[in-house]
């Protein structure tokens, strides 16, 4: 069967798509694997015991359960659970939002999906115009969304090494070049994969930079603030109305429920809405209608604070020590741990692609990402998006630190 120019566009081996492939065929596999390559959250005891409580008060008040499971909501999303998101943002952190600022979407990638598209791409007057990431490596999951090819542009990062075998990107602003064909900026904060956190400063300068030019700052928050909360630095929870931020009920504990955040100006919120309507009717109401009470009570801050939080600090700082341990005499760095559940390996000098060392690790039941899929956008070739490796430890403590001794030992094989 032949497909359309859409059909084949979405169709073909994509970095993404190879990736998940793999990662879905070793979760299936029948012998035990290593698995540090994916983005699934970690079941936290405590997380899952609130959400099965959730469900059982819910399966004991009908209405609640109607609302959850038998009736189409607004297609901008349930509005309940919009307002007292809306309310809570207001009351917690003073920013003068309503329902109408707030749609959700069936999970974080369709709704990046949705705004690149609206935002960005081919315009009635013959133009075209391009997202623009600011700092990279970034989320590998934005390089495939463009309707059409060259929807992303990227700009490399400015590099401070740190003691301790430590170091962190920053935004060079020095080569930010903010051209009239850029639509939008969009940065991750915390970033996958790096889990890079922008300071405050450097998303303030960002800010102003985007307002200067009448652009949108897309801020993508899926494992940051004001919830999850997955952030190990001081930083501020920032919006304006020149922000589109970004969040997800995934990191929480709820990957499977599919439910996306967006906060943005009324048009935006609208257009969504719209988009929404014609894709999907309506979005999914399980994530909204299953923490709506949370949001009401401050739980759900409380759960991101003093739960979800701690658990992933002490899995990084568990984690550093045993990748300390398993690379002596390898040449390496590593990204300063600030956010999500990511340690980014830089291996300067590498002398296999971070794709070959993927492979090598495959063949020993070891599971991470190779690099180079993680500069989306970025052109001209660099040597330092072969050489890096992004590691998970949200999974097994015990698989998470065999992967990572093998991973010494592989290395140590191709000195």
């Amino acid at each position: 069967m032949e497909f359309s120019s859409f059909g084949k566009r979405f169709t073909r081996p994509s970095g993404t798509r190879e990736l998940m492939d793999d990662l879905g065929a070793a979760m299936s596999a029948d012998e035990p694997v290593m698995m540090l390559g994916g983005g699934n959250p970690a079941h936290i005891p405590a997380v899952l015991q609130r959400l099965a409580g959730r469900l059982r008060e819910l399966a004991g008040r009908p209405r609640e359960l109607r609302r959850m499971l038998a009736d189409y909501a607004a297609p901008e999303g349930e509005l309940r659970f919009r307002e007292s998101l809306a309310a809570m943002l207001q009351r917690e952190l003073g920013w003068p939002l309503g329902p109408e600022h707030i749609a959700l979407t069936s999970g974080s990638q369709s709704g990046f999906f949705l705004l690149f598209n609206l935002l960005a791409g081919r315009f009635d007057d013959g133009g075209f115009r391009r997202i623009l990431l600011p700092l990279t490596p970034e989320y590998v999951g934005y390089t495939d969304l463009g309707l059409e090819d060259g929807l992303l542009t990227a700009r490399r990062p400015a590099i401070e090494t740190l003691p301790d075998r430590l170091f962190k990107y920053h935004v060079d602003f020095d080569a930010l070049d903010i051209g009239p064909d850029i639509a939008a900026l969009c940065v991750s904060r915390p970033c996958n994969p790096t889990g890079n956190v922008l300071t405050d400063a450097e998303l303030g300068q960002l800010a102003r930079a985007a307002a200067a030019r009448n652009l949108p700052l897309i801020i993508d928050g899926a494992y940051g603030l004001p919830f999850p909360g997955i952030v190990f630095t001081d930083a501020t929870p920032y919006w304006d109305e020149n922000v589109i931020l970004c969040m997800s009920l995934s990191k929480i504990g709820l990957p499977a429920v599919r439910t996306g955040i967006v906060i943005a100006r009324p048009e935006i919120v609208a257009a969504l809405g719209a988009m929404n309507a014609v894709l999907s009717l309506a979005v999914g109401s399980v994530g909204a209608v299953l923490l709506r009470d949370l949001v009401d009570s401050g739980e759900l801050l409380q759960l991101s604070r003093d739960v979800i939080r701690p658990f992933y600090a002490r899995r990084a700082e568990q984690a550093v020590a045993w990748l300390r341990d398993a690379l002596q005499g390898v040449d390496y760095y590593l990204h300063r741990p600030e956010g999500a559940f990511f340690l980014w390996l830089w291996l300067p000098g590498l002398p296999v692609s971070s794709a070959e060392l993927y492979q090598r690790l495959k063949q020993r039941r070891v599971f991470v990402l190779p690099g180079e899929h993680f500069f989306p956008g970025l052109a001209g070739e660099w040597p330092h998006r072969h050489e890096c490796l992004r590691l998970s430890y949200a999974q097994d403590p015990e698989a998470v630190r065999e992967g990572i001794r093998t991973l010494g030992e592989e290395l140590r094989r191709l000195r």
